[in-house]
This record gives C-alpha cells, structure tokens and sequence, in this order.
C-alpha cells in the first residue's frame, strides 16, 4: 500500500536545504508528488480551488527540490528546497513570521527600524535621526560613506572594540537610508537567503 492510499492529501513542509528555516507547508496528493519529482520543482494540492498548482508559477518564486523525505508514519513530506526569491505571497523569506511568534525575543533590528521610522514620522527636536531626516538623502548617504572609510581603518588596527562601533555606526546609518528609501529588512533577508549556497 502507497502512502496516498492511505491518505489522498499529505501534509508537505517545506524547509531550506542551505539555512533550514521552514518555509511553508501545504498538501500534496499522488499527482502532484509525481510531478513534483519530474520536474523538480516543488508542486501541490490547492484544497480551497481543488486543483494543482506549482509554487511560482505566477510570481516566479519557485523552489528547486533537492530532496523528498517520508516521515517514519509516511504520512507527513520534508521537502527541502533552494528557494528562488521569497515564499510567502505577502513578500517573506518564510510563510512563518517569526515576529509573530511569542516566544521570540525583541530583535535589536526590528527596535532599530521602528525607532527610524517613529523619527520620520514624529521628528523630535535634538535627535540625531530626526537631524539626518531633515538633512535628506544626501546628508544620510555622505554618513555612510565616512563610516564605511572608517571601518577600513578600523581594521587595520588592533582594537576589535573600536571595529565593532564602526560597524554598528554604518550599519545604523544604513538603516535610515533603507527606511529613506522605503528598504525593508524583509527584503534584504530575502537577498541574502537567495545567494546562500
């Protein structure tokens, strides 16, 4: 007996063969498991159309399926994949977001952009984001440029502290860039996740 005698639709979780982070899960039946394995391209069962549908298909965002796992019940598929461009339709890395999540600590990174972005929104006088707003585009990228050249110089020295201010100091400086220019850290971590191999 095959597994989808048992069972017509399997539950598929989908997982990024490079980072590991779960990506989505959805439904497979025998149709679109075979497919799946013929093409290479992770396919499935849409229950609320009824119908197959391979990931990508519209938007480009495929994933390449480097391997197809049974649990030991066989009712359960790991599907681990090379993502080409963001899951989620909403534009993540992951249909799981992980802000979302109670149990995950405050990320610096989020606190940093949401800081940013209050300043643009309600500048406060004698704030140096607020300053860099006022200053526009030019100002915040003349910034990015000096603490780029003193990273270098950083590093050619031995104090590794005096190295990770400077880099804290650009990356904070790039920030407000990428929130001056409607960047957001979803969009980078889609970048990154794409060009890990």
């Amino acid at each position: 007996m095959t597994p989808f005698e048992k069972n017509e639709l399997i539950p598929c979780i989908v997982q990024d063969v490079n980072t590991k982070q779960v990506l989505m899960m959805a439904y497979m039946n025998e149709e679109s498991f075979k497919l799946t394995k013929e093409s290479g391209f992770a396919t499935f069962f849409s229950r609320s159309r009824q119908s197959l549908w391979v990931k990508g298909e519209t938007s480009g965002n495929t994933l390449k399926v480097e391997s197809l796992q049974w649990d030991c019940d066989e009712d359960t598929l790991l599907c681990l994949v090379t993502p080409h461009g963001p899951t989620c339709h909403s534009g993540k890395v992951s249909c799981f977001d992980e802000t979302m999540s109670e149990f995950k600590a405050s990320s610096i990174w989020t606190h940093l952009f949401d800081t940013i972005k209050d300043r643009q929104a309600n500048p406060k006088e004698g704030a140096y984001t607020t300053y860099l707003f006022n200053k526009g585009l030019d100002k915040m990228l003349k910034k990015v440029g000096e603490e780029t050249a003193e990273i270098i110089i950083a590093s050619k020295n031995e104090s590794k502290d005096d190295l990770i201010g400077e880099i804290a100091d650009l990356a904070y400086h790039l920030a407000v860039v990428m929130v001056e220019k409607g960047v957001t850290l979803e969009e980078i971590e889609a970048k990154l996740t794409s060009r890990i191999r």
